[in-house]
Order: structure tokens, then C-alpha cells, then sequence
């Protein structure tokens, strides 16, 4: 029975869905897999800092964007002196997986495995490497990745800038299988508590709950629409959101939940950050508002979300959010997108397989 290794990283929870998404469908083809954290793999001192360092980043306006757009993208000497410093510590703890569990395939799911997986010694497996980013930067493009995997042309030629030669495939982005069948809208307002000819918003930002979640949602809510705002792993937001319900009865907030597709059916906007979100909520048929928020490569994903369609852009100040919310509830609703069913994802996925003689 063959076996894949796949790579992923606790930085967001974008990282651990696509790492999901391929197990399952290697597991439908016959395979068994294990996934790893290679945050954990830095160790827990490393792992711990690299984590807070980033989130450190993120806080402080401008910082990220210079540091993604300056040394991450072109790849400067200290993008590449930190890859260096965290392929030190991964490649012997990947070496031994490696030669604990045999893969035929690793997939890398996280930019900081890339390298260190191509720089294991002997390689007796198949790399891939997969990105949903909209423009891959420099260290998610190593030598000795057989194939890229990415969700759209824009971001193949990202990974042809590096590497001109490379093999790429485009596959539509997977979803969690909840998303391929969520209830209907009247269900899904029922278990929310939204009447039935209410207005209503779904409000979330990631699971680090980015951006002043809990003053827009207050702001929301006061303005007429019900407002469904998740905090997911932010306790600090989750907290201000439910001390703000007790005072506006249409808000209903929620900690970190798996029924986000009830709560994006439920829904007639979703108004979040860039990131695997918005597929999700395309496949629902819902329109999307997107809080520019998200510093780096946030700032290519959201503008090609605008270039999908049926997404609007604002700010995240409060006054902005309710402005352009009540605006974006009067504009039509898209259609569930292709990517509302799996197959198309399971062919190509497949087909990847297939190019590498793993079909």
C-alpha cells in the first residue's frame, strides 16, 4: 500500500486544510498518510518564536508588506539566510520520518519544508509542493520539487519566474467535504436563530480572528443586518464579541466552530479577509467583502478575488465595514462556483499523480 508524507504548518489554518484535502483524496485512491507540523519540527523553543515573530509582523502596519514584497518575493539575502536557519533544524527531523515511514510521495503544503524536504539525502520519493497563494514567493520555489501544484495561471507564472523549467499543474482549491454539502438556507437559519426575511452578514477573519473583528460586528449589528461573528481560535475577540451581543441581540457570536458552511448558508454576505475563505463561501453562491487586512501576499489574493468577481474591497474601519456591507447586500449573489462539487479537483489531482508515475 503506498504511502504519503504531508508537510504542513501552524501558521493559520489555511495550511492544515489543503494537507486534509490531499490526504483524502489519497486515501480514496488507496493510500495511507500522515501529516506533520513542521512548525513542531523547529522544535518547541523555535517553532514558538517563529510563530511569534510572524504574528509580530502581521501587527505592525507596513512591516510584513516590506518584508514579503522586499526579501520574500525577490528572494534577498535574509529570506534566504532564514530558510537556511530553519532547514537546518528540519532536515534531520524530516530524515527520520522519511526513513521511519518509506513515503513515495511528500507533499509540501508550507513554504518552509520546501527546501529542506529537496535537501533530504537519497531521495526515494516524489515531491510535491502546494500552494494556494495567487503569487508564490521565492522559498516555496526550490530546485528538486518534481511538481507545483497551484490554483490559478497567475500563480503558475509566479513559480515560472523562478523556475521557467518547472512542472506545474492548476487545480481548482479543495474544499473541506462539509462545504461540498452544506444544509440549505432555510435549515441553516433556523440553527443560527436568523429569521427567515432578516438580512444577515457572516463576518470571520482567519483563525487568528485578524482586525478589529469585534467593533465591526457591534457596528454591523446596529445598523439592521443580523451579524454571524466567528472569533475562531482569537479567545481575546470571542470574549468582546459575546460582551458585545448581551448588548445587541442581532449580533450571535461564536468561538472557533466547524459549521461555518451552515453559517455561510445561513448568510446573504460574507465579509472576510483574503484567504481560502472566500472559496469556500464561492462554492456556497455567496458574495464576498473583503477587509484589506492581511499584509503580503494577503494583498495578491485579494486583488485577484476582485478580478473573480462578485467581491467588493474596504478597510477595516468600522464605519467602512457597515457602509459597504449594506451596499454589497443590495448587489445579486453569484452562482455556487465550479468548485461546489470535487470532481474536478479529485481528476486533477489525480492527473498529478499520473505525471509523476504515482497514478
Amino acid at each position: 500500500m503506498p504511502h504519503a508524507l504531508l508537510v504542513s504548518g501552524s501558521l493559520g489554518q489555511g495550511h492544515d486544510v489543503m494537507a486534509r484535502a490531499c490526504a483524502d483524496s489519497l486515501e480514496e485512491r488507496g493510500w495511507t498518510t500522515s501529516t506533520v507540523d513542521a512548525m513542531a519540527l523547529l522544535g518547541r523553543r523555535s517553532g514558538a518564536a517563529g510563530e511569534a515573530v510572524f504574528r509580530r509582523l502581521l501587527d505592525l502596519p507596513g512591516v510584513y508588506d516590506a518584508f514579503h514584497f522586499s526579501a520574500l518575493r525577490p528572494g534577498a539575502r535574509i529570506a534566504l539566510a532564514a530558510d537556511a536557519a530553519a532547514r537546518s533544524r528540519l532536515v534531520p527531523a524530516l530524515r527520520e520520518l522519511v526513513e521511519r515511514q518509506r513515503p513515495q510521495l511528500v507533499v509540501s503544503v508550507f513554504a518552509t519544508a520546501t527546501s529542506a524536504v529537496n535537501a533530504l539525502p537519497g531521495r526515494g520519493f516524489r515531491h510535491f509542493v502546494f500552494c494556494t497563494d495567487v503569487t508564490p514567493h521565492r522559498l516555496w520555489v526550490q530546485e528538486g520539487t518534481d511538481l507545483f501544484l497551484v490554483t490559478s495561471e497567475v500563480a503558475a507564472c509566479a513559480v515560472r519566474r523562478y523556475r521557467p523549467e518547472a512542472a506545474i499543474a492548476v487545480l481548482p482549491a479543495p474544499l473541506r467535504a462539509p462545504f461540498y454539502r452544506p444544509p440549505g438556507r432555510a435549515e441553516a437559519r433556523e440553527g443560527a436563530g436568523v429569521p427567515a426575511d432578516a438580512r444577515c452578514v457572516l463576518l470571520m477573519s482567519g483563525a487568528w480572528g485578524l482586525g478589529p473583528l469585534a467593533r465591526c460586528a457591534a457596528a454591523l449589528a446596529e445598523a439592521g443586518p443580523h451579524v454571524l461573528a466567528v472569533a475562531g481560535r482569537n479567545g481575546e475577540l470571542e470574549r468582546r464579541l459575546r460582551a458585545a451581543a448581551r448588548r445587541e441581540p442581532r449580533l450571535h457570536p461564536y468561538g472557533y466552530t466547524d459549521g461555518v458552511p451552515g453559517l455561510m448558508a445561513a448568510a446573504d454576505l460574507v465579509v472576510t479577509s483574503s484567504g481560502d475563505t472566500c472559496s469556500e463561501a464561492r462554492a456556497i453562491g455567496r458574495r464576498l467583502l473583503l477587509l484589506d487586512i492581511v499584509q503580503g501576499h494577503g494583498r495578491d489574493n485579494l486583488q485577484h478575488e476582485l478580478e473573480l468577481g462578485h467581491a467588493d474591497v474596504v478597510s477595516a474601519r468600522p464605519e467602512e465595514v457597515v457602509r459597504g456591507a449594506l451596499a454589497a447586500l443590495g448587489r445579486p449573489s453569484p452562482a455556487p462556483s465550479p468548485g461546489a462539487t470535487p470532481d474536478a479537483w479529485r481528476a486533477g489531482f489525480g492527473a498529478a499523480l499520473e505525471r509523476v508515475g504515482l497514478g
